[in-house]
């Protein structure tokens, strides 16, 4: 209460609508906000989640392409404290995932706040309280409010936002351009040349999705990349990766995927890709760069159904793209697969933990936890299993706090309460 008072000397404190929030507020209802709720649900803390769009899981619900699968086993994929269903194959479908997600909300009775965009997030010393503010939109409605306490956990992740190059003359081009988040499927460009920026695991699968509906696509591969075959024998090749890495050095790791990389997918460099110098998984540690796990694209590039190329020089006149090469193509569409980012730079005013780029500073497996309550989840580009891990931690750490002094075991309803009513 005497935290409240001192908020209460700041002249904005009255002008807008103002909830204290008795227990942590997250960020983001993906499935790192999720996780995080349902295992603070498990240790009794009360919570809100904020999400600026309509429902959970929006990137999976709004920006991926209906193709997609996981590109790991379910095993990994988990959220804690509820496995995929017995009858979910072994990559579950987008359409599986999502009916996933929302049994985990509705088991866990995780409520988010949609439609409420946070514009700023603050540490007040002098209260020595976190301070949220928000815009909510209910139709033609919009209004602000903040939310006041004591934990705040930072769950919009590693792709908040679309990244968009900046390339000579794209402004220019005549033809379509779309972003791989707004790309469905491959049927509207059936018949067209279409040019593919972006050689990650999304570059890679749409290429081969827009080739299964009759389209001509190019690949840019601007750098080196590693792929892996998805599967060696029957068996998940991260999955084995993992099983490996129990007993051997990474280095030694590294050596048998690219063999039996080799042995089953044969020499990439034939169909005009460059692997890196440093191994596939010390990259995915080091730099957070994740191998491609071929679903079929390598054959269509053997069958030049795909037709490799390098990297852009500029776009020119109408519908023509030059090469660094100096190659000239015609083409009718553009998709930049070109990934995501961070957002949290826009709205954290926070600089001690996390860094420019949006991540935090510190590194695996100690990058969730900051000062002053603030907290970090699904930031270890480790996937999902690397968001399960820092929720587990998060909510066990926040758990003793509560329990410590609230003197109470176990309390499952989130509650929240106007702060002008404290006085």
């Amino acid at each position: 209460m005497e935290n409240l008072f001192r908020l209460a000397n700041h002249e904005d404190f009255f002008t807008r609508r103002c909830v204290w929030v008795n227990g942590p507020v997250i960020v983001g209802a993906g499935p790192s906000g999720l996780a995080t709720a349902a295992c603070l649900r498990d240790q009794g803390v009360p919570f809100v989640v904020l999400e600026r769009t309509e429902c959970i899981a929006s990137l999976w619900q709004e920006r991926t392409y209906d193709r997609l699968k996981l590109h790991l086993p379910k095993q990994f994929c988990q959220l804690p404290r509820m496995p995929f269903p017995g009858d979910f194959p072994e990559y579950p479908t987008r359409g599986q995932f999502i009916e996933y997600l929302e049994s985990y909300a509705r088991r866990f009775e995780i409520s988010p706040n949609f439609n409420e965009c946070v514009q700023s997030a603050r540490y007040d010393e002098t209260s020595g309280l976190w301070r949220i503010r928000t815009v909510q939109a209910r139709g033609a409605s919009r209004s602000e409010i903040e939310y006041i306490c004591r934990w705040l956990v930072v769950a919009t992740g590693e792709n908040a936002e679309r990244v968009v190059p900046e390339i000579d003359g794209l402004a220019d081009f005549k033809g379509e351009v779309v972003h791989s988040c707004d790309y469905k499927s491959g049927e509207k460009f059936a018949g067209k040349r279409v040019l593919v920026v972006g050689s990650g695991n999304s570059g890679m699968e749409l290429s081969l999705d827009l080739c299964d509906h009759k389209a001509k696509p190019s690949l840019v591969v601007r750098s080196s990349v590693h792929v892996l075959p998805r599967e060696v024998l029957g068996k998940s090749t991260f999955e084995l990766a993992v099983l490996l890495m129990k007993w051997l050095p990474l280095w030694l790791v590294d050596k048998i995927l690219l063999i039996l990389a080799w042995l089953v997918l044969g020499d990439i460099g034939k169909c005009g890709l460059k692997r890196p110098s440093m191994g596939p998984m010390e990259l995915k540690n080091e730099k957070g760069k994740t191998p491609v796990l071929d679903v079929g694209t390598l054959q269509k590039i053997r069958s030049g159904e795909i037709k490799v190329v390098p990297g852009i020089k500029r776009f020119s006149r109408g519908h023509v793209v030059e090469l660094v090469n100096g190659d000239k193509l015609d083409i009718d569409s553009v998709i930049l697969a070109t990934g995501y980012k961070s957002n949290v730079p826009s709205w954290l005013q926070e600089s001690e933990f996390f860094s420019k780029n949006g991540y935090p500073k510190p590194k695996f497996p100690n990058g969730w936890k900051g000062n002053a309550g603030l907290y970090a989840v699904g930031f270890t580009r480790k996937g999902l299993s690397g968001a399960s891990s820092d929720a587990m931690r998060i909510a066990q750490d926040i758990g003793k706090i509560w329990k410590v002094e609230t003197r109470q075991k176990q309390r499952t309803t989130a509650c929240h309460r106007r702060c002008i009513s404290q006085f």
